[in-house]
Protein backbone atom coordinates (compact mmCIF):
# COMPACT_ATOMS: atom_id res chain seq x y z
CA UNK A 1 0.00 0.00 0.00
CA UNK A 2 1.32 3.46 -0.85
CA UNK A 3 2.42 5.39 2.25
CA UNK A 4 0.01 8.22 1.47
CA UNK A 5 -3.02 5.98 0.74
CA UNK A 6 -6.21 7.30 2.34
CA UNK A 7 -7.92 4.99 4.83
CA UNK A 8 -11.69 4.96 4.91
CA UNK A 9 -14.50 3.35 6.87
CA UNK A 10 -18.29 3.52 7.13
CA UNK A 11 -19.47 5.31 10.27
CA UNK A 12 -22.53 6.88 11.83
CA UNK A 13 -21.62 10.48 12.69
CA UNK A 14 -23.40 12.46 15.44
CA UNK A 15 -22.95 16.24 15.60
CA UNK A 16 -24.45 18.30 18.43
CA UNK A 17 -24.26 21.87 19.67
CA UNK A 18 -26.00 24.36 21.95
CA UNK A 19 -28.55 26.75 20.45
CA UNK A 20 -27.86 30.38 21.37
CA UNK A 21 -24.67 29.58 23.29
CA UNK A 22 -23.18 33.07 22.83
CA UNK A 23 -26.35 34.66 24.21
CA UNK A 24 -26.27 32.35 27.25
CA UNK A 25 -22.60 33.14 27.92
CA UNK A 26 -23.21 36.86 27.52
CA UNK A 27 -26.00 36.73 30.10
CA UNK A 28 -24.23 34.51 32.68
CA UNK A 29 -20.79 33.10 31.95
CA UNK A 30 -20.32 31.06 35.12
CA UNK A 31 -23.85 29.72 35.22
CA UNK A 32 -23.68 28.71 31.54
CA UNK A 33 -20.29 27.07 32.03
CA UNK A 34 -21.57 25.00 34.96
CA UNK A 35 -24.71 23.93 33.05
CA UNK A 36 -22.63 23.01 30.00
CA UNK A 37 -20.22 21.00 32.16
CA UNK A 38 -23.14 19.02 33.63
CA UNK A 39 -24.57 18.44 30.15
CA UNK A 40 -21.18 17.37 28.79
CA UNK A 41 -20.75 14.80 31.56
CA UNK A 42 -24.13 13.36 30.62
CA UNK A 43 -23.34 13.46 26.87
CA UNK A 44 -19.94 11.82 27.30
CA UNK A 45 -21.56 9.07 29.35
CA UNK A 46 -24.27 8.47 26.72
CA UNK A 47 -21.71 8.24 23.91
CA UNK A 48 -19.54 5.77 25.85
CA UNK A 49 -22.55 3.67 26.88
CA UNK A 50 -23.74 3.34 23.26
CA UNK A 51 -20.28 2.34 22.00
CA UNK A 52 -19.41 5.66 20.41
CA UNK A 53 -16.16 7.62 20.28
CA UNK A 54 -15.80 11.37 20.77
CA UNK A 55 -13.87 12.72 17.80
CA UNK A 56 -13.85 16.43 18.59
CA UNK A 57 -15.27 19.01 20.98
CA UNK A 58 -15.35 22.76 20.56
CA UNK A 59 -16.79 24.66 23.47
CA UNK A 60 -20.49 23.97 23.06
CA UNK A 61 -20.21 21.34 20.28
CA UNK A 62 -19.55 17.60 20.14
CA UNK A 63 -18.68 15.34 17.21
CA UNK A 64 -18.85 11.58 17.75
CA UNK A 65 -18.76 8.43 15.61
CA UNK A 66 -20.54 5.11 16.04
CA UNK A 67 -20.24 1.77 14.31
CA UNK A 68 -24.05 1.52 14.32
CA UNK A 69 -26.65 4.05 13.13
CA UNK A 70 -29.15 2.49 15.55
CA UNK A 71 -26.86 3.15 18.52
CA UNK A 72 -26.18 6.70 17.32
CA UNK A 73 -29.91 7.49 17.31
CA UNK A 74 -30.39 5.78 20.69
CA UNK A 75 -27.53 7.89 22.05
CA UNK A 76 -29.11 11.10 20.68
CA UNK A 77 -32.45 10.25 22.32
CA UNK A 78 -30.76 9.57 25.65
CA UNK A 79 -28.83 12.84 25.34
CA UNK A 80 -31.93 14.93 24.72
CA UNK A 81 -33.80 13.21 27.55
CA UNK A 82 -30.93 13.80 29.97
CA UNK A 83 -30.43 17.42 28.88
CA UNK A 84 -34.16 18.07 29.41
CA UNK A 85 -33.75 16.78 32.98
CA UNK A 86 -30.76 19.14 33.51
CA UNK A 87 -32.97 22.05 32.43
CA UNK A 88 -35.85 21.25 34.77
CA UNK A 89 -35.00 23.79 37.47
CA UNK A 90 -33.81 26.53 35.10
CA UNK A 91 -35.96 29.42 33.82
CA UNK A 92 -36.77 29.27 30.09
CA UNK A 93 -34.24 31.93 29.12
CA UNK A 94 -31.41 30.05 30.86
CA UNK A 95 -32.15 26.56 29.57
CA UNK A 96 -29.51 24.85 27.47
CA UNK A 97 -31.05 23.40 24.33
CA UNK A 98 -29.10 21.13 22.02
CA UNK A 99 -29.75 20.27 18.40
CA UNK A 100 -28.39 17.07 16.89
CA UNK A 101 -27.67 15.87 13.36
CA UNK A 102 -26.81 12.28 12.44
CA UNK A 103 -25.52 10.88 9.14
CA UNK A 104 -24.29 7.50 7.96
CA UNK A 105 -21.51 7.68 5.40
CA UNK A 106 -18.01 6.93 4.26
CA UNK A 107 -15.35 8.87 6.20
CA UNK A 108 -11.62 9.40 5.74
CA UNK A 109 -9.29 8.60 8.64
CA UNK A 110 -6.53 11.00 9.68
CA UNK A 111 -5.04 9.92 13.02
CA UNK A 112 -7.88 10.30 15.50
CA UNK A 113 -9.80 12.62 13.19
CA UNK A 114 -12.46 11.73 10.62
CA UNK A 115 -13.10 13.83 7.52
CA UNK A 116 -15.23 14.00 4.39
CA UNK A 117 -18.82 14.55 3.29
CA UNK A 118 -20.05 11.89 5.70
CA UNK A 119 -19.00 14.18 8.55
CA UNK A 120 -20.01 17.41 6.82
CA UNK A 121 -23.59 16.24 6.22
CA UNK A 122 -24.03 15.40 9.92
CA UNK A 123 -22.77 18.89 10.81
CA UNK A 124 -25.11 20.55 8.27
CA UNK A 125 -28.12 18.61 9.56
CA UNK A 126 -27.27 19.76 13.07
CA UNK A 127 -27.14 23.37 11.87
CA UNK A 128 -30.64 23.27 10.35
CA UNK A 129 -32.18 21.26 13.19
CA UNK A 130 -34.63 22.91 15.57
CA UNK A 131 -33.74 23.26 19.27
CA UNK A 132 -34.29 20.03 21.26
CA UNK A 133 -34.60 18.03 18.03
CA UNK A 134 -32.73 15.26 16.21
CA UNK A 135 -32.41 15.38 12.41
CA UNK A 136 -31.18 12.31 10.54
CA UNK A 137 -30.25 11.72 6.90
CA UNK A 138 -32.07 9.31 4.62
CA UNK A 139 -29.13 6.90 4.95
CA UNK A 140 -29.66 6.74 8.73
CA UNK A 141 -33.44 6.47 8.33
CA UNK A 142 -33.06 3.45 6.06
CA UNK A 143 -31.04 1.70 8.78
CA UNK A 144 -33.21 2.51 11.81
CA UNK A 145 -36.82 2.77 10.59
CA UNK A 146 -37.60 -0.92 11.18
CA UNK A 147 -35.34 -1.33 14.21
CA UNK A 148 -36.46 1.48 16.52
CA UNK A 149 -39.99 1.96 17.79
CA UNK A 150 -40.13 5.63 16.83
CA UNK A 151 -41.98 7.94 14.45
CA UNK A 152 -40.03 9.83 11.80
CA UNK A 153 -41.24 13.04 10.17
CA UNK A 154 -40.17 13.28 6.53
CA UNK A 155 -38.90 16.84 5.97
CA UNK A 156 -38.13 16.28 2.31
CA UNK A 157 -34.86 17.06 0.56
CA UNK A 158 -32.80 19.82 2.17
CA UNK A 159 -30.17 21.86 0.35
CA UNK A 160 -27.28 22.30 2.76
CA UNK A 161 -24.14 24.39 2.56
CA UNK A 162 -21.21 23.01 0.52
CA UNK A 163 -23.02 19.71 -0.23
CA UNK A 164 -23.78 19.35 -3.94
CA UNK A 165 -26.81 17.06 -3.71
CA UNK A 166 -29.87 17.79 -1.49
CA UNK A 167 -30.02 15.60 1.62
CA UNK A 168 -33.19 13.64 2.37
CA UNK A 169 -33.94 14.64 5.96
CA UNK A 170 -36.10 13.23 8.75
CA UNK A 171 -36.93 14.56 12.20
CA UNK A 172 -36.97 11.93 14.93
CA UNK A 173 -40.12 11.91 17.05
CA UNK A 174 -40.10 10.45 20.55
CA UNK A 175 -43.60 9.10 19.93
CA UNK A 176 -43.54 5.29 19.95
CA UNK A 177 -46.06 2.75 18.75
CA UNK A 178 -46.77 1.84 22.37
CA UNK A 179 -47.50 5.46 23.25
CA UNK A 180 -49.59 5.92 20.13
CA UNK A 181 -51.77 2.96 21.06
CA UNK A 182 -52.22 3.95 24.66
CA UNK A 183 -55.19 6.19 24.04
CA UNK A 184 -53.25 9.32 25.00
CA UNK A 185 -54.71 12.34 23.21
CA UNK A 186 -52.16 14.84 21.88
CA UNK A 187 -53.88 17.64 19.96
CA UNK A 188 -50.77 19.79 19.80
CA UNK A 189 -47.05 19.14 19.90
CA UNK A 190 -44.53 21.09 21.95
CA UNK A 191 -41.57 22.53 20.09
CA UNK A 192 -38.93 25.22 20.68
CA UNK A 193 -39.77 27.57 23.53
CA UNK A 194 -42.60 25.33 24.74
CA UNK A 195 -45.06 26.58 22.09
CA UNK A 196 -47.68 24.20 20.81
CA UNK A 197 -48.32 23.50 17.12
CA UNK A 198 -51.18 21.54 15.53
CA UNK A 199 -50.71 17.86 14.70
CA UNK A 200 -51.96 16.27 11.49
CA UNK A 201 -52.01 12.81 9.92
CA UNK A 202 -52.63 12.09 6.22
CA UNK A 203 -54.26 8.69 5.79
CA UNK A 204 -53.62 6.64 2.63
CA UNK A 205 -56.12 7.76 -0.01
CA UNK A 206 -58.61 5.10 -1.10
CA UNK A 207 -58.38 3.71 -4.61
CA UNK A 208 -62.00 3.64 -5.80
CA UNK A 209 -61.10 2.63 -9.37
CA UNK A 210 -61.10 -1.15 -8.88
CA UNK A 211 -57.85 -1.04 -10.79
CA UNK A 212 -54.89 -2.34 -8.83
CA UNK A 213 -52.53 -0.68 -11.28
CA UNK A 214 -53.73 2.69 -9.97
CA UNK A 215 -52.38 1.93 -6.47
CA UNK A 216 -49.03 3.52 -7.32
CA UNK A 217 -50.82 6.73 -8.31
CA UNK A 218 -52.93 6.82 -5.13
CA UNK A 219 -50.07 5.93 -2.76
CA UNK A 220 -47.74 8.34 -4.52
CA UNK A 221 -50.19 11.19 -4.04
CA UNK A 222 -50.53 10.43 -0.32
CA UNK A 223 -46.77 10.26 0.15
CA UNK A 224 -46.24 13.54 -1.71
CA UNK A 225 -48.84 15.32 0.42
CA UNK A 226 -47.12 14.09 3.61
CA UNK A 227 -43.71 15.19 2.33
CA UNK A 228 -44.87 18.63 1.20
CA UNK A 229 -46.90 19.35 4.34
CA UNK A 230 -43.74 18.63 6.34
CA UNK A 231 -42.22 21.77 4.83
CA UNK A 232 -44.53 23.86 7.03
CA UNK A 233 -42.68 24.39 10.32
CA UNK A 234 -45.89 25.12 12.20
CA UNK A 235 -47.43 21.74 11.46
CA UNK A 236 -46.39 18.48 13.12
CA UNK A 237 -46.99 15.87 10.42
CA UNK A 238 -47.09 12.17 11.28
CA UNK A 239 -44.67 10.14 9.16
CA UNK A 240 -45.72 7.87 6.30
CA UNK A 241 -44.77 4.63 8.06
CA UNK A 242 -47.25 5.42 10.86
CA UNK A 243 -50.22 6.40 8.70
CA UNK A 244 -49.81 3.67 6.07
CA UNK A 245 -50.49 1.11 8.82
CA UNK A 246 -54.15 2.05 8.25
CA UNK A 247 -54.10 1.32 4.51
CA UNK A 248 -57.02 -0.83 3.44
CA UNK A 249 -58.68 -0.73 6.88
CA UNK A 250 -62.03 0.71 7.90
CA UNK A 251 -61.40 4.20 9.28
CA UNK A 252 -62.76 5.62 12.51
CA UNK A 253 -61.22 9.09 12.44
CA UNK A 254 -61.74 9.75 16.15
CA UNK A 255 -60.07 6.46 17.05
CA UNK A 256 -57.19 7.07 14.62
CA UNK A 257 -56.69 10.55 16.03
CA UNK A 258 -56.45 9.05 19.50
CA UNK A 259 -54.05 6.32 18.41
CA UNK A 260 -51.74 8.64 16.49
CA UNK A 261 -52.10 11.51 18.94
CA UNK A 262 -53.24 14.06 16.35
CA UNK A 263 -55.91 16.77 16.22
CA UNK A 264 -56.46 16.75 12.44
CA UNK A 265 -56.82 13.93 9.94
CA UNK A 266 -56.78 14.18 6.14
CA UNK A 267 -58.46 11.47 4.13
CA UNK A 268 -59.38 11.18 0.47
CA UNK A 269 -60.21 8.94 -2.46
CA UNK A 270 -59.28 8.57 -6.11
CA UNK A 271 -61.63 7.30 -8.79
CA UNK A 272 -60.54 6.75 -12.39
CA UNK A 273 -63.11 6.43 -15.16
CA UNK A 274 -61.94 6.26 -18.75
CA UNK A 275 -59.57 9.16 -19.32
CA UNK A 276 -60.74 11.14 -16.31
CA UNK A 277 -59.75 11.04 -12.66
CA UNK A 278 -61.76 12.40 -9.72
CA UNK A 279 -59.98 13.06 -6.43
CA UNK A 280 -61.74 14.06 -3.23
CA UNK A 281 -60.00 15.27 -0.08
CA UNK A 282 -61.31 16.31 3.32
CA UNK A 283 -59.88 17.71 6.54
CA UNK A 284 -61.46 16.37 9.73
CA UNK A 285 -61.18 17.46 13.36
CA UNK A 286 -60.31 14.16 15.02
CA UNK A 287 -61.46 15.37 18.44
CA UNK A 288 -65.11 15.32 17.36
CA UNK A 289 -65.28 13.99 13.79
CA UNK A 290 -66.42 17.33 12.32
CA UNK A 291 -65.52 18.03 8.70
CA UNK A 292 -63.63 21.33 8.41
CA UNK A 293 -62.98 21.38 4.66
CA UNK A 294 -63.69 19.24 1.62
CA UNK A 295 -62.90 19.63 -2.05
CA UNK A 296 -63.22 17.63 -5.26
CA UNK A 297 -60.90 17.76 -8.26
CA UNK A 298 -61.76 16.47 -11.74
CA UNK A 299 -59.01 16.24 -14.36
CA UNK A 300 -58.28 14.76 -17.75
CA UNK A 301 -55.76 11.98 -17.27
CA UNK A 302 -53.46 12.84 -20.17
CA UNK A 303 -50.34 12.68 -18.02
CA UNK A 304 -50.94 10.78 -14.80
CA UNK A 305 -47.86 12.17 -13.05
CA UNK A 306 -48.57 15.76 -14.07
CA UNK A 307 -52.12 15.40 -12.70
CA UNK A 308 -50.77 13.93 -9.47
CA UNK A 309 -48.31 16.82 -9.06
CA UNK A 310 -50.91 19.46 -9.85
CA UNK A 311 -53.53 18.20 -7.41
CA UNK A 312 -50.96 17.54 -4.69
CA UNK A 313 -49.83 21.17 -4.97
CA UNK A 314 -53.38 22.50 -4.75
CA UNK A 315 -54.22 20.34 -1.72
CA UNK A 316 -51.03 21.29 0.11
CA UNK A 317 -51.55 24.97 -0.72
CA UNK A 318 -54.97 24.93 0.95
CA UNK A 319 -54.63 22.51 3.88
CA UNK A 320 -52.32 24.56 6.15
CA UNK A 321 -54.62 27.58 5.77
CA UNK A 322 -57.64 25.46 6.76
CA UNK A 323 -55.80 24.09 9.79
CA UNK A 324 -54.71 27.59 10.73
CA UNK A 325 -58.29 28.88 10.50
CA UNK A 326 -59.50 26.07 12.78
CA UNK A 327 -56.70 26.75 15.27
CA UNK A 328 -57.45 30.48 15.23
CA UNK A 329 -61.12 29.85 15.97
CA UNK A 330 -60.11 27.63 18.88
CA UNK A 331 -57.54 30.13 20.18
CA UNK A 332 -60.09 32.96 20.24
CA UNK A 333 -61.99 31.00 22.88
CA UNK A 334 -59.00 30.97 25.25
CA UNK A 335 -58.11 33.66 27.79
CA UNK A 336 -55.42 35.81 26.20
CA UNK A 337 -53.06 35.51 29.16
CA UNK A 338 -52.90 31.74 28.67
CA UNK A 339 -52.03 31.87 24.99
CA UNK A 340 -48.96 30.06 23.70
CA UNK A 341 -46.57 31.68 21.22
CA UNK A 342 -48.10 29.88 18.23
CA UNK A 343 -51.56 31.18 19.12
CA UNK A 344 -50.24 34.71 19.44
CA UNK A 345 -48.76 34.42 15.94
CA UNK A 346 -52.14 33.25 14.62
CA UNK A 347 -53.77 36.29 16.17
CA UNK A 348 -51.07 38.57 14.80
CA UNK A 349 -51.70 37.24 11.28
CA UNK A 350 -55.46 37.56 11.71
CA UNK A 351 -55.22 41.23 12.71
CA UNK A 352 -52.60 41.93 10.03
CA UNK A 353 -54.91 40.68 7.27
CA UNK A 354 -57.72 43.08 8.33
CA UNK A 355 -55.72 46.11 7.11
CA UNK A 356 -56.87 48.71 9.64
CA UNK A 357 -54.78 50.91 11.91
CA UNK A 358 -56.35 49.43 15.04
CA UNK A 359 -55.76 45.87 13.85
CA UNK A 360 -52.20 46.70 12.88
CA UNK A 361 -51.47 47.86 16.43
CA UNK A 362 -52.90 44.58 17.75
CA UNK A 363 -50.91 42.56 15.21
CA UNK A 364 -47.64 44.13 16.40
CA UNK A 365 -48.65 43.53 20.02
CA UNK A 366 -49.52 39.86 19.43
CA UNK A 367 -46.25 39.23 17.57
CA UNK A 368 -44.24 40.81 20.37
CA UNK A 369 -45.96 38.60 22.94
CA UNK A 370 -45.05 35.55 20.86
CA UNK A 371 -41.42 36.67 20.79
CA UNK A 372 -41.43 37.17 24.57
CA UNK A 373 -42.63 33.58 25.01
CA UNK A 374 -40.20 32.14 22.45
CA UNK A 375 -37.33 34.44 21.41
CA UNK A 376 -36.12 31.87 18.82
CA UNK A 377 -39.51 31.59 17.08
CA UNK A 378 -38.74 32.69 13.52
CA UNK A 379 -42.36 33.22 12.43
CA UNK A 380 -43.03 35.48 15.42
CA UNK A 381 -40.15 37.67 14.26
CA UNK A 382 -41.39 37.43 10.67
CA UNK A 383 -44.90 38.67 11.44
CA UNK A 384 -43.58 41.33 13.80
CA UNK A 385 -41.46 42.75 10.97
CA UNK A 386 -44.27 42.30 8.45
CA UNK A 387 -46.80 44.15 10.63
CA UNK A 388 -44.35 47.01 11.19
CA UNK A 389 -43.84 47.13 7.43
CA UNK A 390 -47.59 47.35 6.97
CA UNK A 391 -47.70 50.28 9.40
CA UNK A 392 -45.05 52.06 7.33
CA UNK A 393 -46.67 51.29 3.98
CA UNK A 394 -50.14 52.40 5.09
CA UNK A 395 -48.88 55.48 6.91
CA UNK A 396 -50.18 54.36 10.30
CA UNK A 397 -46.96 55.53 11.97
CA UNK A 398 -44.72 58.53 11.29
CA UNK A 399 -42.17 57.40 8.69
CA UNK A 400 -38.99 58.01 10.68
CA UNK A 401 -40.30 56.08 13.68
CA UNK A 402 -41.67 53.27 11.47
CA UNK A 403 -38.38 52.77 9.65
CA UNK A 404 -36.42 52.66 12.92
CA UNK A 405 -38.75 49.98 14.30
CA UNK A 406 -38.60 47.97 11.08
CA UNK A 407 -34.79 48.10 11.06
CA UNK A 408 -34.63 46.71 14.61
CA UNK A 409 -37.19 43.99 13.84
CA UNK A 410 -35.41 43.08 10.60
CA UNK A 411 -32.13 42.41 12.44
CA UNK A 412 -33.92 40.04 14.83
CA UNK A 413 -35.67 38.36 11.91
CA UNK A 414 -32.41 37.78 10.01
CA UNK A 415 -30.85 36.27 13.13
CA UNK A 416 -33.74 33.83 13.53
CA UNK A 417 -34.79 33.13 9.92
CA UNK A 418 -32.77 29.94 9.41
CA UNK A 419 -34.78 27.51 7.25
CA UNK A 420 -38.18 29.13 7.69
CA UNK A 421 -39.89 29.92 4.39
CA UNK A 422 -42.16 32.58 5.89
CA UNK A 423 -39.17 34.48 7.27
CA UNK A 424 -37.41 34.51 3.91
CA UNK A 425 -40.66 35.60 2.23
CA UNK A 426 -40.89 38.64 4.48
CA UNK A 427 -37.17 39.41 4.17
CA UNK A 428 -37.76 39.46 0.41
CA UNK A 429 -40.42 42.12 0.86
CA UNK A 430 -38.29 44.22 3.20
CA UNK A 431 -35.26 44.17 0.91
CA UNK A 432 -37.41 44.96 -2.12
CA UNK A 433 -39.55 47.77 -0.76
CA UNK A 434 -37.22 49.35 1.79
CA UNK A 435 -33.65 48.75 0.69
CA UNK A 436 -33.95 48.04 -3.05
CA UNK A 437 -31.20 45.45 -2.48
CA UNK A 438 -32.00 43.27 -5.48
CA UNK A 439 -29.27 40.70 -4.79
CA UNK A 440 -30.79 40.03 -1.37
CA UNK A 441 -34.27 40.04 -2.91
CA UNK A 442 -33.24 37.21 -5.24
CA UNK A 443 -31.48 35.31 -2.45
CA UNK A 444 -34.35 35.41 0.04
CA UNK A 445 -37.04 34.72 -2.56
CA UNK A 446 -35.11 31.76 -3.95
CA UNK A 447 -34.64 30.49 -0.38
CA UNK A 448 -38.32 30.88 0.45
CA UNK A 449 -39.36 29.05 -2.71
CA UNK A 450 -36.83 26.25 -2.19
CA UNK A 451 -38.11 25.73 1.36
CA UNK A 452 -41.79 25.72 0.40
CA UNK A 453 -42.72 25.75 -3.31
CA UNK A 454 -46.37 24.99 -2.43
CA UNK A 455 -47.19 28.15 -0.48
CA UNK A 456 -49.29 30.27 -2.86
CA UNK A 457 -48.05 33.48 -1.20
CA UNK A 458 -44.46 32.51 -2.00
CA UNK A 459 -45.38 31.45 -5.54
CA UNK A 460 -47.19 34.75 -6.08
CA UNK A 461 -44.29 36.69 -4.58
CA UNK A 462 -41.95 34.93 -7.00
CA UNK A 463 -43.97 36.37 -9.86
CA UNK A 464 -44.22 39.82 -8.29
CA UNK A 465 -40.48 40.08 -7.65
CA UNK A 466 -39.74 39.01 -11.22
CA UNK A 467 -41.94 41.87 -12.42
CA UNK A 468 -39.93 44.38 -10.39
CA UNK A 469 -36.64 42.78 -11.43
CA UNK A 470 -37.33 43.25 -15.14
CA UNK A 471 -38.72 39.81 -16.02
CA UNK A 472 -42.41 40.68 -16.16
CA UNK A 473 -43.46 38.13 -18.81
CA UNK A 474 -42.04 35.31 -16.68
CA UNK A 475 -43.62 36.87 -13.60
CA UNK A 476 -47.07 36.60 -15.20
CA UNK A 477 -46.77 32.80 -15.30
CA UNK A 478 -45.95 32.56 -11.58
CA UNK A 479 -48.83 34.82 -10.55
CA UNK A 480 -51.24 32.75 -12.64
CA UNK A 481 -49.90 29.60 -10.96
CA UNK A 482 -50.56 31.12 -7.52
CA UNK A 483 -54.12 31.91 -8.58
CA UNK A 484 -54.64 28.26 -9.53
CA UNK A 485 -53.13 27.04 -6.26
CA UNK A 486 -55.35 29.29 -4.17
CA UNK A 487 -58.58 30.23 -5.98
CA UNK A 488 -59.90 32.07 -2.89
CA UNK A 489 -57.25 34.76 -3.42
CA UNK A 490 -57.47 34.81 -7.21
CA UNK A 491 -59.44 38.06 -7.39
CA UNK A 492 -56.96 39.93 -5.19
CA UNK A 493 -54.02 38.61 -7.18
CA UNK A 494 -55.72 39.60 -10.43
CA UNK A 495 -54.76 43.19 -9.61
CA UNK A 496 -51.06 42.41 -9.62
CA UNK A 497 -51.51 40.15 -12.63
CA UNK A 498 -52.84 43.18 -14.49
CA UNK A 499 -49.84 45.20 -13.34
CA UNK A 500 -47.48 42.41 -14.46
CA UNK A 501 -49.03 42.38 -17.96
CA UNK A 502 -48.69 46.18 -18.08
CA UNK A 503 -44.97 46.08 -17.22
CA UNK A 504 -44.56 43.34 -19.87
CA UNK A 505 -46.18 45.74 -22.39
CA UNK A 506 -49.11 43.34 -22.79
CA UNK A 507 -51.78 46.03 -22.52
CA UNK A 508 -54.87 44.15 -23.66
CA UNK A 509 -54.07 41.24 -21.35
CA UNK A 510 -53.57 43.72 -18.52
CA UNK A 511 -57.02 45.25 -19.08
CA UNK A 512 -58.63 41.79 -19.08
CA UNK A 513 -56.79 40.83 -15.88
CA UNK A 514 -57.99 43.95 -14.05
CA UNK A 515 -61.57 43.09 -15.10
CA UNK A 516 -61.30 39.89 -13.04
CA UNK A 517 -61.30 41.98 -9.85
CA UNK A 518 -64.67 43.27 -8.68
CA UNK A 519 -63.22 46.29 -6.87
CA UNK A 520 -60.41 48.46 -8.15
CA UNK A 521 -58.61 51.28 -6.37
CA UNK A 522 -57.04 54.42 -7.79
CA UNK A 523 -53.77 52.54 -8.44
CA UNK A 524 -55.45 50.01 -10.73
CA UNK A 525 -57.37 52.73 -12.56
CA UNK A 526 -54.04 54.51 -13.15
CA UNK A 527 -52.65 51.39 -14.80
CA UNK A 528 -55.84 51.02 -16.86
CA UNK A 529 -55.51 54.62 -18.02
CA UNK A 530 -51.92 53.94 -19.09
CA UNK A 531 -52.91 50.73 -20.91
CA UNK A 532 -55.67 52.43 -22.91
CA UNK A 533 -53.35 55.33 -23.73
CA UNK A 534 -50.69 52.88 -24.99
CA UNK A 535 -53.34 51.23 -27.20
CA UNK A 536 -54.37 54.60 -28.64
CA UNK A 537 -57.76 54.52 -26.90
CA UNK A 538 -57.61 58.12 -25.70
CA UNK A 539 -61.24 58.58 -24.66
CA UNK A 540 -61.20 55.50 -22.45
CA UNK A 541 -57.84 56.60 -21.04
CA UNK A 542 -59.34 59.98 -20.11
CA UNK A 543 -62.25 58.25 -18.41
CA UNK A 544 -59.90 56.12 -16.31
CA UNK A 545 -57.79 59.18 -15.44
CA UNK A 546 -60.94 60.91 -14.18
CA UNK A 547 -61.65 57.90 -11.93
CA UNK A 548 -58.13 58.14 -10.48
CA UNK A 549 -58.44 61.83 -9.63
CA UNK A 550 -61.93 61.35 -8.26
CA UNK A 551 -60.65 58.75 -5.79
CA UNK A 552 -57.31 60.48 -5.05
CA UNK A 553 -57.26 64.18 -6.04
CA UNK A 554 -53.61 64.59 -4.95
CA UNK A 555 -52.41 61.72 -7.18
CA UNK A 556 -49.08 62.20 -8.98
CA UNK A 557 -47.02 59.88 -11.16
CA UNK A 558 -43.87 60.87 -9.25
CA UNK A 559 -45.36 59.84 -5.89
CA UNK A 560 -46.51 56.52 -7.35
CA UNK A 561 -43.08 55.80 -8.83
CA UNK A 562 -41.33 56.73 -5.59
CA UNK A 563 -42.61 53.49 -4.05
CA UNK A 564 -42.22 51.38 -7.20
CA UNK A 565 -39.08 49.22 -6.69
CA UNK A 566 -38.11 48.80 -10.34
CA UNK A 567 -34.65 47.36 -10.94
CA UNK A 568 -34.64 48.62 -14.55
CA UNK A 569 -34.84 52.32 -15.32
CA UNK A 570 -36.52 51.45 -18.64
CA UNK A 571 -39.51 49.97 -16.79
CA UNK A 572 -39.76 53.08 -14.61
CA UNK A 573 -39.68 55.37 -17.65
CA UNK A 574 -42.25 53.19 -19.43
CA UNK A 575 -44.71 53.70 -16.59
CA UNK A 576 -43.98 57.44 -16.39
CA UNK A 577 -44.47 57.94 -20.12
CA UNK A 578 -47.66 55.88 -20.56
CA UNK A 579 -49.32 57.44 -17.52
CA UNK A 580 -48.38 60.92 -18.68
CA UNK A 581 -49.85 60.13 -22.11
CA UNK A 582 -53.08 59.18 -20.33
CA UNK A 583 -53.25 62.67 -18.85
CA UNK A 584 -52.31 61.77 -15.28
CA UNK A 585 -50.52 64.60 -13.42
CA UNK A 586 -46.76 64.34 -13.22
Amino acid sequence: MAPDAIKRRLAAILAADVVGYSRLMGADEEGTFNTLRACRQLIDGCIAEKGGRIVATGGDSVLAEFASAVEAVRCALAMQEGIAACNTDLPDERRMRFRIGINLGDVMISGDDILGDGVNIAARLEQIAEPDSIYISGAVYDQVRNKLDLAFIDLGEKSVKNIEQPVRTYRVSTQTAATAGSGIKTETRKVSGGRAIPTIAVLPFDNMSRDEEQEYFVDGMTEDIITELSRYHDLFVIARNSTFAYKGKATDVIQIGRELGVRYVVEGSVRKAGNRVRITVQLIDASNGHHLWAERYDRELEDVFAVQDEITQVIVANLPRRVEAAQLEQSKQKPTENMAAYDYVLRAKDHHHKHTKEDNIKAVEMARKAIELDPDYSQAHAWHACSLGQAWGAGYVEEKIALKRISEAEKELEANARDDAESHRILTELNLNLHRDFDKVRFHQDRAYALNPNDPRIVSQRGETLVWLGQAAEGVEWIEKAMLLDPSEAERRAKFLGQAHFVARQYREAINAFKRASRLGHVQHAYLAACHAALGESETAKSETARVLERKPEFSIAAMLERAPYALESDREHQRETMANAGLPA
